[in-house]
């Protein structure tokens, strides 16, 4: 079988009789490892991850095609500090068959406010055709993607199939993958493939899927601005003293034009031709309120793959609750950059600390703290391995499938470019344009997930019988 040539029909349709079969069990799976409050973050209880990762292990067991099973961490950096807990798993491919590595990551983002969601975050709900729930799409839907695809492939093949099997579910994604290059250093020769697919992106719409192949990079930071040694009455020196919240509030404002466009110096654009996305659809999708209007300039989808933009995304400053009449000596705020493709993160970052310094209005004095960077990338759509992912995408949807790029930041895969370059990767996902990843009332369409089973399930059926 070649990649250019579709899915034999008698393989296609027991793989789609076997997903469909097994879509139930899939998602009464997905369910309880909803349920499962698995957020990396340092705040949070890393026992519920640690609970996750059990969960997972013991689904991948379950499957009983792998040579081997095991729960890893890693060191974050040189610090000696355990990363969170990873499930690796690992099968030998046989007769010169290729090896596919299959990424998916069980830690989510915190849930916020309960009382922004419609149902609790942690109690997965279906209402009409979506589950809601934290992490019902990103990512433990990518999780349960391959577990049931390989179900499917093993129900459909057998179990004695020749393709070489490596499953690495992350543990702390969501809290920028802090240990994730040791990671793959300590385990780089269980994990080697020779095709890598990295299940946490999106699809073009809930009836057409997509196939990532541009992705921004992110520097994140903390930032703060002082101004005075301790805080004083605003009504003995308002006037006279600038206070930390004025000095941050100027300082922020200069990192984008009138249009909103990011005016940092250093940051670039790449270009490049997008699809056709109206205004209409980004006001729909994005939830922008009437009269609101977008910002930048170019294409709006080019704004969003390849064009810089910081955020900032949190703040620590007096609540109005607790305001009294002060000046406030110091503000702390968060600051998320999206970089364009192909622009370093270290050059970036060094690009937005000489912006900073150089706009401290009044000698704020400027501290900045808890860097992180992560690198974006460019797949190389002529690969074998693309055309089979878009191949598999058009037999399980019944359309073709869309190259997008994709606003978010996926940073570890530069780490994976770096200690396997010989692989091809293949970015895919379950979410759409309305599963609210990292928002309240997160949900997967469930319509798409099993798609997104089927997709992969008839990849790796194709890869197993790629001559």
């Amino acid at each position: 079988m070649t990649s250019s040539s579709p899915t034999r029909p008698d393989l296609l349709a027991q793989l789609r009789e076997s997903v469909q079969a097994g879509f139930p069990s899939a998602l009464a799976d997905l369910s309880r490892l909803v349920r499962i409050p698995s957020v990396s973050w340092e705040a949070f209880d890393a026992e519920r991850v640690a609970e996750s990762a059990d969960a997972v292990a013991a689904l991948v067991r379950g499957l009983d095609v792998f040579d081997e099973v095991l729960i890893s961490r890693a060191p974050i950096g040189e610090s000696g500090i355990l990363g969170q807990p990873a499930v690796l798993a690992t099968r030998a491919a046989r007769n010169g068959k290729p090896t596919v590595m299959l990424y998916a990551h069980h830690d989510v983002q915190p849930p916020g406010n309960d009382e922004d969601w419609q149902s609790p975050p942690f109690e997965p709900t279906v209402r009409g055709d979506r589950l809601y729930g934290r992490g019902a799409a990103d990512d433990k839907a990518g999780v349960l993607a391959h577990v049931a695809s390989i179900r499917a492939l093993v129900e459909t093949v057998g179990q004695d199939f020749d393709l070489g099997l490596v499953l690495f579910i992350e543990g702390e994604e969501e809290f920028g993958s802090r240990s994730f290059k040791n990671f793959l250093t300590q385990h780089q020769k269980q994990l080697a493939a020779d095709v890598i697919v990295v299940a946490d992106s999106d699809n073009w719409d809930v009836t057409t899927p997509a196939l990532t192949v541009g992705l921004r990079g992110n520097v994140t930071f903390r930032l703060t601005v002082r101004t005075l040694g301790h805080a004083s009455h605003s009504g003995m020196f308002g006037g006279a003293v600038p206070d930390a919240m004025l000095a941050t509030i100027k300082l922020l404002a200069t990192l984008h034009d009138d249009d909103g466009s990011v005016a940092v110096d250093g940051l670039i654009s790449r270009e490049t031709e997008t699809p056709d996305y109206p205004e209409s659809q980004l006001r729909e999708e994005a939830a922008l309120l009437d009269g609101v209007t977008p910002i930048g300039t170019g294409t709006i989808l080019s704004r969003t793959w390849s064009k810089p933009s910081i955020t900032v995304t949190g703040i620590d400053a007096p609540t109005v609750a607790n305001a009294s009449n002060t000046l406030s000596p110091a503000i702390t705020v968060r600051i998320s950059a999206r970089i364009a493709p192909g622009q370093d993160a270290a050059d970036a970052f060094a690009a937005l600390e000489r912006h900073l310094t150089a706009h401290a209005p009044f000698g704020a004095h400027l501290e900045i703290t808890d860097v992180d960077q992560g690198n974006g990338y460019l797949v190389d759509t002529e690969g074998w391995a693309v055309a089979e992912a878009k191949r598999s995408m058009t037999d399980a949807w019944d359309a073709e499938a869309v190259e997008t790029g994709i606003g978010g930041s996926i940073p570890f895969i530069a780490d994976l470019v770096e200690l396997f370059p010989a692989a091809q990767i293949l970015v895919t996902g379950v979410e759409d344009p309305d599963s609210r990843a990292h928002s309240p009332n997160e949900s997967l369409h469930l319509g798409v997930f099993q798609r997104a089973i089927l997709t992969e399930a008839v990849l790796l059926a194709r890869l197993n019988e790629r001559e």
